[in-house]
């Protein structure tokens, strides 16, 4: 994956992900990274990408990003979060 692609990578990876998953399923954006990365240092270098193409789904309402059961913007969250489905969803 190069720095060029990497947004739409994760991205995509991000929403099918959730298309696999049952319709009120989340996932945690670590899921996402583990998909991508092919060992612990390459997924855990990934997380910071992983939310910030959370934060732009999130903004075009593709996803929504939870905190104990709560929508958050993944900017202001602080510990852990999970991805789930938006009002606007669409599978790639």
């Amino acid at each position: 994956m190069t720095a060029r692609d990497a947004p739409a990578c994760v991205e995509a990876t991000i929403l099918r992900l959730l298309a696999e998953r049952e319709t009120q399923a989340s996932i945690c954006p670590s899921e996402v990274a583990r998909a991508l990365g092919d060992d612990e240092a390459a997924w855990r270098a990934l997380m910071p990408a992983v939310r910030q193409a959370a934060a732009h789904l999130a903004q075009a309402q593709r996803i929504e990003v939870t905190q104990r059961h709560r929508r958050v913007r993944i900017e202001d969250a602080k510990g852990p979060v999970r991805l789930r489905r938006g009002e606007r969803f669409d599978a790639p």
